[in-house]
């Protein structure tokens, strides 16, 4: 992991199309703002995790829906 320390005002660059900027900071809160383009997707790491989580999920084989759908089906 690479850190560095930045204050209001100041940018961090990622690539050529991605810039982080510090926006404000109050206490323990630091505000950003990410340009970037709209190809990338940019999440919270907590709203990342539920995505990953429900895609997880969604995609999981329930084998007992799939017995009863074969059933139906007269395989």
């Amino acid at each position: 992991m690479l850190i560095l320390s930045r204050k209001k005002d100041q940018a961090i660059k990622i690539g050529d199309d991605i810039t982080i900027t510090i926006i404000d900071i109050h206490g323990d809160q630091v505000k950003i703002g990410v340009e970037a383009p709209r190809a990338v997707k940019v999440f919270r790491q907590e709203v990342f995790n539920a995505i990953k989580t429900e895609n997880t999920a969604a995609a999981t084989v329930n084998t007992d829906k799939i017995g009863d759908l074969s059933k139906i089906l007269g395989k």
